[in-house]
């Protein structure tokens, strides 16, 4: 009867303009060579009659605080527009949609000040298995399968009527509420659920004409995995590449200034641009040596 009720519920959700949303506790070791190092972020993956998003909630509070704080000072009309951009925004940066009923799925990321929309052009291939175990509160059953090079494992539960889940996960008759990667580097179960109004599309604050900030007021660029690929050994040879050509254009425009400052480690403010670039250089390099795990590694191949 319990199961009934949820069904008949959820579904309920789709007769007006609601979403489902749940909570996934997101485990994650950034560092092979360093297992001991388990990251947790708090993920989200709204469901409503059109498809579903799955994103950082730490991240999307603070794209939301940035974008209310640079309207207002925009609104103010001082002239004047600062962009204090936090330490810990998310530590997950991407979002997965997923358009129904197609499942058509999407992948937004950045690399450097660039965005990108990649279209996923393989559907996970699942193989169900008889073991059933209770996950949290929800009867489940195991499936696996291969994907973006990594043997993964998945519980799901028919007691919710939802063929979908974490990151570009679906296509189980019920909703993902576990799902793990055989090394055990990345991990992501249900906690928790609620409904909610359909959270209305978040814009990005309008800059006066004369005012451009890196990484905003700009579309994703969509491209092809393949082509993906090709960008990311791009950056990762030349982190610095777009940003010293963003430098030389606008050196021949005598209406645009663009000045380069960032601080070392040590507190010493760098404002030379031929120094800022040898620093982002550098932190980008042993960032990248840090973070060598991650949760599609055939993306970045």
């Amino acid at each position: 009867m319990k199961t009934k009720i949820l069904f008949f519920l959820l579904l309920g959700i789709f007769t007006g303009a609601q979403t489902n949303r749940f909570f996934y506790e997101y485990k994650f070791i950034p560092d092979s060579n360093n297992k001991e190092d388990v990251k947790k972020e708090m993920m989200l993956l709204d469901i409503n009659k059109s498809g579903s998003a799955y994103y950082s909630h730490d991240k999307f509070v603070a794209d939301s605080t940035s974008r209310a704080d640079l309207q207002k000072q925009i609104n103010s009309g001082s002239g004047n527009i600062s962009i204090n951009k936090r330490e810990r925004p998310g530590q997950v940066s991407y979002k997965v949609t997923k358009s129904y009923p197609e499942f058509k799925t999407y992948l937004f990321t950045n690399i450097s000040t660039d965005k990108y929309k990649i279209l996923e052009d393989k559907k996970p291939e699942w193989k169900i298995l008889p073991d059933k175990q209770k996950i949290g509160e929800y009867n489940a059953q195991k499936a696996v399968t291969s994907y973006g090079g990594r043997e993964w494992t998945a519980w799901f539960s028919s007691d919710i009527p939802f063929q979908d889940g974490p990151y570009k996960f679906y296509g189980l008759p019920g909703l993902i509420v576990k799902l793990e990667d055989s090394t055990g580097s990345h991990i992501m179960t249900l906690v928790g659920n609620k409904t909610i109004s359909t959270p209305a599309e978040e814009n990005e604050a309008q800059l006066p004409d004369n005012v451009r900030i890196l990484g905003m007021g700009t579309k994703e660029l969509e491209i092809t995995k393949d082509q993906y690929k090709k960008v990311w050994k791009a950056y990762v040879n030349d982190p610095t590449k777009n940003m010293r050509e963003m430098m030389m254009k606008s050196g021949g425009d005598s209406n645009t200034k663009m000045v380069f400052k960032m601080k070392t480690q040590d507190g010493k403010e760098l404002s030379d641009p031929n120094q800022v670039f040898k620093e982002m250089e550098k932190r980008t390099k042993e960032s990248l040596q840090k973070n060598n795990n991650p949760i599609e590694p055939d993306l970045t191949k």
